[in-house]
């Protein structure tokens, strides 16, 4: 029977990927939808999406330009795939990175009709009993969400951010017609280096956290806690009674952004105490806390006159455990102490790089490298952020992807470190990161991360111990009641079996072919020697050694297809 709903989908995927390929074909890629023949492949007519003719001089225009305007024109599910694109150099080459970062989020502005309706809808009560006013005309319009200025009605000033209506079943539509794309490119480009499917799930997983305004409502409220009585940094307050999984109430956060500050007109004072006061409130967040803003540039930092820094936009988090933590503990040692096996040890430990990988010459090669760059530093006088990128580098030359929580880890110190740079060009963040630095590598190999290793250690033995008599009692009642049972995996185990009796065959048939021509052998010998019916026994003999010839002919037929078919598999 015929499920009309799956139907209806499957007939708007086909509508959106025919979108899709004409978006293409007008910003000039017609040479890759031809040459990769993917009209052909999904099934499209190319006629269907060539009535509009490519844009003028849009050949002139580099590829990742063009690109960027193919996402921008898909809209916000694409936009937003650009953007977190953007920050996986491991995936895409730097050029396209750096284009992709100019994305556009200005997106075309929701009705405030549209948008009332969803606030009264959400929030259960009439607006005026909650808000003095709503500014109708929105501060910004982003891919996901709308922005508006509002008063509550004991006159605080606030800000909503209100996704766009719709905007979750468009992400569900557009997630399932990029899934279909990402397992066509797996079947049809095998030398990405990575899992287009995996990625395309990593992103869905993202966007569903990022669309969840409630989360960022907490997370917000979760580093605003950690800097309570940080003067320098602040976040937004959170103000849960009008705020839902669609929609967010924040303090308006004092000053500008920092995108819209001249360096030039604070004082040298001023950038330096910013610099600073940024750099450490993100290592505080990644080395500390381990729970961090991912996206910390200059758009995102509201400053005040008098230096303070405050941080909006908390969708994008990271958090890195604590087993995380200790293996950057250990690359750190690795490279201060040029002990080569430690850090391919951690490469192996962070990274999901194949095994075989981690033992090649030109890893290992390329790992000296880096390690030679420190040589003669210390933890006191290490880069942190230049060692990070440097170990991402490496990683990336040799396609060996991290997991995303490590790539949003280097973007926000590397990010926070440039902004520092910019504002101040003699800050130097080396001193302000070496406190951090120093007590994550005495968590992991100090005196009291000892104890607790050889506490946490001598605990488990003795959690065994005590454990042990019950799980053997429960073994032996399982094989009493013959209820035991062993499960093997295997891997490419039909081969193996298919080997087996390939081989088997073969050995039966020689011996059978061996067994025919001794016997021939000896007809043909009794019968030169017999005086009467001589003849007979060498006839039988010479049909005999005919068989046996048609079995050897026999056995190199089996033994050449065998070896075509295991080569064909093999490739």
């Amino acid at each position: 029977m015929v499920n009309v709903g799956q139907l209806g989908q499957t007939i708007q995927n086909a509508k959106r990927y025919q979108e899709i390929l004409g978006v293409l074909f007008r910003h000039g890629f017609e040479d890759f939808i031809t040459q990769n023949r993917l009209d052909v492949r999904l099934g499209i007519d190319k006629g269907l999406f060539g009535v509009l003719p490519p844009l003028e001089d849009v050949e002139k225009l580099p590829r990742p330009v063009r690109i960027r305007k193919v996402l921008e024109e898909l809209g916000p599910t694409f936009i937003k795939l650009g953007q977190v694109m953007s920050v996986r150099s491991d995936l895409i080459p730097d050029e396209w990175s750096d284009e992709l970062r100019k994305l556009q989020d200005d997106c075309p502005r929701v009705e405030f009709s549209a948008i009332r309706e969803l606030l009264s809808r959400e929030l259960s009560q009439p607006l005026e009993e909650l808000f003095l006013s709503i500014d109708e005309t929105p501060l910004a319009a982003a891919s996901m969400a709308q922005v508006h200025r509002a008063v509550l009605r004991d006159e605080t000033p606030v800000v909503l951010k209100v996704l766009r209506p719709g905007i979750r079943e468009q992400i569900h539509s557009d997630m399932e017609v990029l899934a279909g794309l990402a397992e066509f490119v797996e079947r049809h480009f095998e030398e990405l280096g990575y899992s287009a499917t995996e990625v395309v799930k990593e992103f869905s997983r993202e966007l569903k956290r990022e669309v969840d305004l409630g989360r960022e409502g907490r997370s917000t409220d979760r580093l605003r806690e950690f800097f309570r009585d940080d003067e320098r940094i602040s976040f937004p307050t959170v103000f849960w009674d009008t705020t839902t999984k669609n929609v967010l109430t924040l303090s308006e956060a004092a000053g500008r952004p920092l995108s819209q500050v001249d360096p030039l007109t604070l004082s040298e004072e001023a950038r330096m105490r910013i610099a600073e006061a940024g750099t450490e409130a993100v290592l505080r967040q990644c080395l500390e806390l381990r729970f961090f803003h991912a996206d910390p540039h200059p758009g995102n930092l509201f400053v005040t006159e008098d230096g303070k820094l405050t941080f909006v936009d908390c969708g994008m988090t990271g958090h890195i455990d604590n087993r995380t933590a200790e293996q950057i503990a250990d690359l750190l040692i690795g490279i201060t102490s040029a002990d080569l096996d430690k850090v391919i040890t951690v490469v192996g430990a962070l990274t999901y790089a194949d095994p075989k990988i981690l033992n090649r010459r030109q890893l290992r090669g390329e790992a000296w490298d880096l390690i030679s760059r420190f040589q003669d530093t210390t933890l006191e006088t290490l880069d942190f952020g230049v060692v990070l990128q440097d170990f991402f580098e490496l990683l990336r030359r040799n396609g060996i992807r991290l997991p995303s929580d490590i790539i949003f880890l280097i973007k926000a110190i590397t990010t926070m470190e440039g902004v520092g740079e910019w504002l101040a060009p003699h800050f130097d963040p080396v001193q302000h990161t070496r406190p951090f630095l120093e007590r994550l590598v005495a968590e992991r190999y100090g005196f009291r991360a000892l104890r607790t290793r050889v506490e946490r250690t001598v605990m488990k033995y003795a959690e065994l111990a005590e454990e042990l008599p019950f799980e053997l009692q429960n073994l032996l009642a399982q094989i009493r009641g013959n209820h035991f049972s062993i499960s093997l995996e295997h891997n490419k185990l039909e081969r193996l079996t298919g080997t087996i009796e390939y081989s088997s065959g073969n050995i039966a048939l020689a011996l059978i072919v061996a067994g025919v021509i001794t016997a021939s052998s000896i007809l043909i010998l009794a019968g030169s020697l017999a005086e009467d019916g001589g003849d007979l026994f060498q006839t039988l003999g010479i049909f005999g050694l005919l068989i046996a010839l048609l079995g050897i002919i026999h056995l190199g037929i089996r033994f050449f297809k065998y070896g075509s078919h295991h080569d064909t598999k093999e490739n």
